[in-house]
């Protein structure tokens, strides 16, 4: 998209660029040409049989050519081209510089001014009457001052004339061709602005629709995790400190001290449990292993660790080129990782299974497959003891994301889950 934005710039700054030099040839370009004209015509007169007369003449006619085109500076900055104005100058001109060359074929250079400009000054029926009439001029020129002299003279005369008009006609096709090349260019590069403002609209759209459900993800896993530590304090902690109470409440009614102390066991490992349970719990409230380590070198030491610890061969894989992801995404498949490593060490019987992160484009894929007992995936799932919602769980924290979750498994043919979630960038 920037390479075309470059692109049209480039060829816009071009068109500028040609334009402005053409307004420096129409404003100056007149001036410069009659006095080149006159200075040929001066150091030419005596050869071409100019007397004081037609000096007078050239000298009163090239005054008026100064005095047309300064009135036509002031003219031309406030009127429309073409206009009446506009007809007005070019005639003018050309009829000074059709004269000037019947006096002097040397001012031919001034009168060449008919050939460039038409379009801008004439309407349209116009131009090309006035082309001839400039190629008129030129032929007399060319052919060596008008009138033509004698038979062959005019022979002469008629056959520059066909010559110029034939070149006239193959200039203006070539000439019409490049306009239409350059309109079907310009049109061009207004689509491709078009195109790539829809797409940039396009693109911010999505990158704020992205923003809005990661914020709507998080505040749904703020709930979850809500709800999943009050279950898991009503389900450990509570039910741990009911226990204490009960055993405490036994002690202060028992007379036996072996009975007492039996009672304040019980309460000391009920209280060491419950404590177990609440560092557990308010360590699985923030994915610990993110806090140092992006997520391919977080999934990498967590199956380490769980391999370490069930004895199972897990090898972990990553495809693609990694990219530093969105903070929610990051934790939302580590959770999910999380889950299908807790799921296969409790229930799969696995002796290998292998974890893979693939970067694919727009979108980030996590599978983890082991190669245990495997399971029917349609039968009803039940919650895990931890609080945890098992493939439930899995399923909703990707879909929070926008993301999916599938599940492959049969009766002793292992177990594939399948994670698809939107590649959304970390923001810097």
């Amino acid at each position: 998209m920037a390479e075309t934005g470059a692109v049209s710039t480039g060829a816009a700054d071009a068109v500028e660029m040609i334009e402005k030099r053409w307004g420096l040839f129409h404003r100056w370009g007149p001036y410069v040409l009659l006095g080149f004209s006159l200075l040929m015509a001066t150091a030419t007169g005596g050869a071409v049989g100019m007397g004081r007369g037609d000096w007078y003449a050239s000298w009163g006619l090239v005054g008026g050519g100064l005095a047309l085109q300064l009135w036509w500076g002031r003219v031309s900055r406030t009127r429309p081209e073409p206009s009446p104005a506009g007809v007005v100058y070019y005639v003018l001109r050309w009829a000074i510089g059709f004269a000037l060359a019947w006096i002097n074929p040397f001012f031919a250079f001034y009168a060449v001014l008919g050939y460039f400009g038409s379009e801008r000054l004439l309407p349209p029926r116009l131009v090309k009457p006035g082309l001839f009439a400039t190629a008129i001029t030129m032929s007399g020129s060319q052919s060596g001052g008008l009138p033509p002299d004698g038979e062959l003279g005019w022979v002469v005369f008629g056959g520059l004339i066909a010559v110029n008009v034939a070149l006239l006609t193959v200039f203006a096709h070539l000439a019409t061709q490049e306009d239409e090349r350059a309109r079907a260019q310009a049109a061009t590069i207004a689509e491709l602005e078009r195109t790539n403002t829809a797409l940039q609209q396009a693109m911010d759209e999505n990158a704020a629709l992205h923003a809005q459900l990661l914020v709507q993800a998080r505040e749904a896993g703020v709930a979850d995790e809500r709800r999943r530590l009050a279950a898991e304090i009503h389900d450990t902690i509570a039910q741990g400190l009911t226990g204490i109470i009960a055993q405490l409440q036994v002690v202060s009614g028992a007379r036996d001290e072996k009975l007492a102390r039996e009672h304040l066991d019980r309460a000391a490992d009920l209280a060491r449990h419950s404590l177990g349970e609440a560092r557990r719990s308010v360590h699985n409230l923030s994915p610990a292993p993110l806090e140092h380590d992006r997520l391919p070198e977080a999934l990498e030491k967590t199956v380490a660790q769980w391999a370490e610890r069930t004895g199972v061969r897990a090898d972990f894989t990553v495809t693609g080129t990694a990219e530093h992801l969105h903070d929610e995404i990051e934790a939302t498949l580590l959770r999910i990782v999380q889950e299908a490593l807790s799921n296969t060490a409790r229930h799969a019987d696995a002796a290998r299974l292998g974890v893979t992160l693939s970067f694919m484009g727009d979108e980030v894929t996590l599978d983890v497959r082991d190669d245990g007992r495997g399971f029917d995936p349609l039968a009803p799932v039940e919650r895990t003891g931890t609080g945890g919602f098992g493939l439930d769980g899995m399923r909703a924290r990707a879909e929070r994301i926008a993301g999916s979750l599938t599940v492959e498994s049969e009766a002793g043919g292992g177990t594939a889950v399948s994670a698809r979630v939107p590649l959304v960038r970390h923001e810097h």
